[in-house]
């Protein structure tokens, strides 16, 4: 039987506010009591190791993927079921979207931006149709939704563009709709 892989896109720092960690700690928590494998950018920061962390301590695999040059800065984080080194950021986004059979984004900055533009670029070109769901922890979401609604506002974009992905408002609504996407593809 495949587990389940839920590939976590999610910022390299904790953020301003503690709620940031809490929900990051109760994602990986959840995934991990759930069965379900964490797929992640392999680092030991920010919300990134917080998750990772959160899962393994619940039980859960992790599989981490790190860029050979992000491994040598010492950012890499050891214990992992499994850490897969590539050698380029773009054979690293490859991987993350190969590996999982849903993507979560939680709050995050430039590098999460970055993963999150591109799997939905490549969901709107037809190259795949994994779930991507975007917890919006504080409000984190929501000028994404904006930049979005404006896109297809201005011209640049259809309103199916709305369907790429999903906006849940915590994590438990988050780890409610991934248990139903799981038993889908069971």
């Amino acid at each position: 039987m495949n587990r389940f892989s839920v590939t976590v896109f999610c910022g390299s720092s904790p953020g301003s506010d503690p709620a940031y960690a809490e929900a990051a700690k109760a994602l990986g928590q959840g995934l991990g009591e759930n069965g379900m494998r964490l797929v992640f950018g392999g680092g030991n920061v920010g919300l990134m190791g917080i998750t990772a962390a959160a899962t393994l301590g619940a039980g859960g695999e992790v599989t981490g993927i790190i860029p050979d040059f992000l491994r040598r800065r010492e950012v890499e984080f050891h214990g992992l079921t499994e850490l897969i080194v590539t050698d380029s950021m773009h054979t690293r986004k490859r991987r993350l979207f190969a590996l999982g059979d849903a993507f979560i984004v939680m709050p995050g900055g430039l590098g999460t931006f970055d993963e999150t533009i591109e799997i939905l670029t490549w969901k709107q070109l037809g190259q795949h149709e994994k779930p991507i769901i975007l917890v919006d922890i504080l409000g984190w979401a929501q000028p994404f939704v904006t930049m979005v609604e404006q896109t297809i506002a201005r011209g640049f974009a259809r309103e199916s563009v709305r369907g790429l992905f999903e906006v849940t408002p915590d994590v438990p609504s988050a780890l409610a709709r991934l248990r139903t996407l799981r038993s889908l593809s069971a």
